[in-house]
């Protein structure tokens, strides 16, 4: 049997197929040890212990490039340039993490705080594209770096959204209180798809040599939103019909895996917003669904089985993150640059937080205390930046974008994700 099928099946002669196996064996081999070494000497939070292990192995596989044999150097670089991570993260990962994430926001809560959410995820993340646009574009005129006002725009929308992957896990580890956690989760969970909705319009614009439309950009957004939260309710909808008519937890699943990976790709087909769909179907399925659908052994079942997946996809995910370094091309030069931008980030995130807050205040709407400072700080950035920033056509703009985006990253998982709980409790605590 064996013999017939190395003869007869070509992926089975290490063909497209087992090249992709081999590089998922890798990847959750290198996550599995690193994960290891995490639990077993850091006790740090997962996701936060697991990227900074490996961004400590990737130092310590470019020393050992430099100092010691440059083959070692040489193989692994190779190996992580084969790891499409843009493509990785935005199509195999990104629905079956964000589905997670929304399955658990109850809805009552979040529709108390709808305009909350709808205006941080909306308002405040389209303030913040222009706003750090605007700055990128000047540095790069101080600096002399010479990056067009479209392009810095573009980093302006893929930089500002909050990568909900990186928030959720670490609100989770800061056991933030509920009320808190659905502001900034929800805020996570739909600005991304607004950054990205800006970040396409912006591509387009520049790869056409068009002038900024802000006409052109309203049209694309409300297709790309509006759109991907209808065609999300219309699958939730249909998949909850089904789920109401059977009592078999392992089928039931099922139909939710399959709903992730249709509706994802549907949405990227017809051109509407993916991650929007996503969340929208989560919170249907999650809600209704779990209420009017499933016997409470199916609820239990679901719940592990998407929390297994969660913690499996984020640990896969923060490793490559970590690993990516090895692939950064750029000089120390472009580091110090990014290392600048942090500060930059950060004071755009705070007055975009700040202006909503102060209007809620003026209106007499209940806002938690420190509200703009545990906003400001745990809005993290995480992969979806990254794959936004590998995804710009190769050049010098691309380079330095990443080189930027991952230092900001970096300093938003590591600095941010472990003094986010302190922050917290001193700031609930006054």
């Amino acid at each position: 049997m064996v013999d017939f099928l190395y003869s007869h099946l070509p992926f089975f002669r290490g063909g497209a197929f087992m090249d992709l196996y081999a590089i998922v064996a890798i990847i959750l081999a290198v996550t599995f040890i690193v994960g290891y070494l995490n639990d077993r000497y850091l006790h740090l939070p997962q996701t936060i212990g697991i990227m900074l292990v490996s961004i400590v192995f990737s130092i310590g596989i470019m020393f050992v490039g430099h100092f010691v044999s440059a083959d070692v150097l040489s193989a692994v670089t190779t190996f992580m340039a084969s790891v499409n991570f843009s493509e990785a993260l935005m199509v195999g990962m990104l629905g079956f993490l964000l589905f997670s994430g929304s399955l658990h926001i109850n809805l009552q809560d979040l529709h108390k705080k709808k305009l909350e959410i709808g205006v941080f995820s909306v308002l405040s993340t389209v303030f913040s594209v222009f706003m750090v646009g605007t700055c990128t574009y000047f540095i790069s005129k101080a600096l002399h770096l010479g990056i067009s006002f479209p392009y810095a725009l573009l980093f302006g929308a893929l930089i500002s959204p909050t990568d909900p992957v990186a928030v959720i896990g670490v609100l989770k580890a800061a056991k933030a209180p509920k009320s808190l956690e659905v502001k900034i989760a929800g805020e996570s969970l739909f600005n991304d798809g607004v950054g990205v909705a800006l970040f396409i319009g912006f591509s387009e614009m520049i790869a056409k040599g068009q002038s900024l439309s802000l006409s052109r950009l309203l049209l694309l957004f409300c297709t790309e939103a509006i759109g991907g939260a209808l065609i999300g309710l219309l699958f939730g909808y249909v998949t909850y019909r089904i789920l109401k008519k059977i009592d078999n937890f392992q089928l039931e699943i099922i139909g939710t895996i399959a709903l992730v990976m249709c509706l994802y790709t549907l949405s990227y087909k017809w051109h509407f917003s993916g991650p929007i769909a996503i969340v929208v179907a989560g919170i249907f399925i999650g809600n209704h669904g779990r209420a009017f659908a499933m016997s409470d052994k199916t609820r239990v079942r679901l719940d592990d089985f998407w929390e297994l997946i969660d913690d499996i996809l984020n640990a896969v995910l923060f490793v490559l993150v970590g690993l990516m370094l090895l692939t950064l091309q750029s000089s120390w030069s472009v580091f110090w640059i990014g290392l600048l931008f942090i500060p930059v980030v950060l004071l755009v995130r705070f007055v975009s937080v700040a202006i909503p807050v102060a209007t809620f205040r003026f209106m007499k709407r209940a806002v938690s205390p420190g509200l703009i400072k545990i906003m400001t700080w745990g809005g993290l950035r995480g992969g979806i930046s990254l794959a936004l920033a590998l995804s710009l056509p190769r050049g010098k703009e691309q380079e330095l974008f990443l080189t930027i985006t991952y230092v900001i990253v970096a300093f938003s998982i590591i600095v941010q994700g472990l003094t986010i709980r302190p922050l917290i409790k001193r700031e609930l605590s006054l």
